[in-house]
C-alpha cells in the first residue's frame, strides 16, 4: 500500500494549466521541472505511488500507448489527478487535439507531430536531425535518449555521456536526458535535468 502524501520536495516547477476553461492558454512559461517520470506498460501498477514520491513540482509524461483509446483516458485522468495534487506538470503523448480536450499542460512526441503552439512542448530527440527540428519550431525542451542502454529500445545503441554533450550544445532549449537514468547515474553524468521509467518508479 502506497503513502498517501505527497513528497514535500521541490523540483522547481509552479503548475499552471495551459489547457483548461479557467485560464488563458497563452501565457508566461512556467520553469520546467528538473525531474520527469514517463509512464509505460511496465510501471503502470507503481505510478501513483511513485507520483507521490516524486519532489514537488516534478514533471509527467503519460504515454500507455498498450491501451484501448477509451482504457487510455480512464487512466490518464486518474494518474492526472494524483499527479496534480502533487503539484506536477502532466504533458500527455498525443495531438494538441487530445491535449485540450484531456486537460493536459502540455505534449511530447516528435517535433513534427507537436509542432508550434501555446501549449508546454517536448519534443524526443535521437540525434542531431531532431534536435535541429525542435529547435526549428521553437520547442520549450527537448528530451535526448538514450543516454544509456535501457530496455525500452534494447536495440538502440546508447549514446554515451560524450555524445550526449556534443548533441546537447546544439540545442536552442533546455534538454532533458533520458534512457537508463537513475538517481545514482544522473549524479554521477552530473546533467541537471533528466527523466526515466524505471529509474523513478
Amino acid at each position: 500500500m502506497f503513502a498517501r502524501t505527497c513528497s514535500s520536495g521541490v523540483s522547481g516547477f509552479s503548475i499552471v494549466p495551459r489547457y483548461s476553461v479557467h485560464v488563458p492558454r497563452r501565457q508566461t512559461r512556467e520553469p520546467l521541472p528538473d525531474l520527469w517520470l514517463l509512464s509505460d506498460a511496465r510501471n503502470d501498477a507503481r505510478l501513483e505511488q511513485a507520483l507521490r514520491t516524486l519532489p514537488r513540482g516534478s514533471g509527467f509524461v503519460f504515454r500507455h500507448y498498450h491501451l484501448s483509446p477509451e482504457a487510455r483516458r480512464r487512466r490518464f485522468d486518474k494518474l492526472a489527478k494524483v499527479a496534480r495534487e502533487c503539484g506536477h506538470a502532466v504533458v500527455l503523448s498525443g495531438s494538441a487535439d487530445e491535449a485540450e480536450r484531456w486537460g493536459a499542460e502540455g505534449l511530447y512526441g516528435p517535433p513534427g507531430r507537436i509542432g508550434p503552439g501555446p501549449a508546454l512542448r517536448i519534443a524526443t530527440a535521437h540525434g542531431r536531425a531532431e534536435i535541429e527540428a525542435a529547435n526549428a519550431i521553437g520547442a520549450d525542451a527537448v528530451m535526448l535518449s538514450p543516454v544509456f542502454a535501457t530496455r525500452s529500445h534494447s536495440d538502440a545503441p546508447a549514446l554515451g555521456p560524450e555524445r550526449f554533450h556534443a548533441l546537447a550544445t546544439l540545442a536552442r532549449m533546455p534538454v532533458i536526458a533520458l534512457g537508463g537514468m537513475t538517481p545514482v547515474r544522473a549524479q554521477e553524468f552530473g546533467w541537471p535535468r533528466w527523466a526515466a521509467i524505471d529509474g523513478l518508479s
